[in-house]
């Protein structure tokens, strides 16, 4: 018994379901998405007390790993670790477009919680769904190979 495994983007294999599982390299590919929009859960209040909820956050790169492991403030404290990592990857928060570690400091807990989870679905998750062809029957579907379900840890 033999199975094939092709792996693909999240929209490729939404698509290639919606199209009925089949066609093969007639399927058109979706351009990859880099950013996603959220809403915190509170909100990040400004010095002037505006509440901003809605943001944005891309993709991270090797290098949005890599560089806050050299900053002192990890090397002292690792858990400011992720302070660092959000602050590079959200690209706004309501009408704040300039994102740094303080106004990630500024968040409350369950906001800063938040956009941990969704950095760690945009990132990890979103990419470990596979199309699988079933070997008694053909039929084609997804398959996620991180196990889980969004929102669960």
């Amino acid at each position: 018994m033999r199975r094939s495994v092709q792996f693909q983007s999240p929209g490729q294999v939404e698509a290639g379901a919606a199209a009925g599982g089949r066609g093969g390299s007639a399927r058109q590919q979706e351009p990859m998405r880099t950013e996603f929009g959220f809403e915190l859960p509170r909100g990040y209040v400004d010095e002037a007390g505006t509440v901003h909820r809605t943001g944005v956050m891309r993709l991270a790169t090797a290098r949005d790993e890599l560089v806050p492991l050299r900053d002192d403030r990890v090397r002292e404290n690792s858990a400011y670790l992720s302070v660092i990592l959000i602050s590079r990857v959200v690209t706004r928060i309501g009408t704040v477009e300039d994102i740094h570690p303080g106004v990630i400091e500024d968040l409350f807990a369950s906001d800063l919680a938040f956009l941990q989870d969704f950095y760690r679905r945009i990132n990890a998750e979103g990419h470990t769904r596979a199309a699988v062809t079933c070997p008694s029957c053909d039929e084609e579907f997804a398959v996620n190979l991180a196990g889980g379900r969004l929102g669960e840890s």
